[in-house]
């Protein structure tokens, strides 16, 4: 039976573990896809269009949101980025699960605009005295960029109670767990599986033919 697919939303402050996750679910089902959003920055050396991003002119970017072709969007130093709609709604037709690693404004306007898809998960560090270990354990940022991740963590927590499921990543493999545990039961939902009413109506003239 063929299911829609899931909007999974993944948010964190930066060092939470968004992104290991993310990575770690897709590698878990590899029907799963990660989704690609839309910049106006030029590309990088070695980003291909449609790969890192969907590289748009800021009038073709400005086109799509006038014309509701991006499920957000926001301005970020000058450059804009967003998630086309198109690519979401051609795989959820398919019963695949896109995932999206952004923050708790992204997620609120997905949320808006396809709220009955939309499985909104966010993920917790154990300590704040954690989270600044595992940001500079990373070993790539200076104290200056680590102090402003960190201030902004805080704006970033205060939204937790928006989400539908709040995970703590004390343990990265535990929390994996219960990730799986989440997307397996949102995708038995009766909702989330159109065929379902056919299936039952084939039983029910299974009965009436005995």
């Amino acid at each position: 039976m063929t299911r829609r697919g899931l909007l999974l939303i993944l948010s964190s402050p930066s060092g939470a573990g968004k992104s290991t996750l993310s990575r770690m679910l897709m590698e878990w089902d590899p029907t799963m896809r990660f989704s690609v959003s839309a910049t106006t920055r030029p590309p990088r050396p070695g980003e291909t269009d449609g790969r890192e991003y969907y590289f748009r002119s800021r009038d073709d970017f400005q086109s799509m949101v006038a014309a509701g072709d991006m499920l957000e969007h926001a301005e970020v130093f000058g450059n804009l980025y967003g998630s086309p709609r198109g690519p979401v709604e051609a795989a959820m037709k398919a019963g695949r699960d896109t995932v999206f690693d952004i923050d708790w404004q992204g997620g609120q306007q997905i949320k808006q605009s396809m709220r009955d898809d939309v499985v909104s998960i966010f993920i917790l560090p154990p300590s704040i005295a954690e989270l600044e270990r595992r940001l500079r354990g990373r070993g790539q940022d200076s104290d200056e960029v680590i102090a402003g991740r960190m201030a902004k963590s805080r704006d970033e927590i205060s939204h937790w109670a928006e989400y539908d499921f709040v995970l703590v990543n004390t343990d990265l493999d535990a929390t994996f767990e219960d990730l799986k545990t989440i997307v397996q039961g949102q995708r038995l939902r009766r909702d989330r599986q159109p065929a379902l009413s056919e299936f039952v109506r084939g039983l029910n003239e299974e009965f009436a033919a005995r």
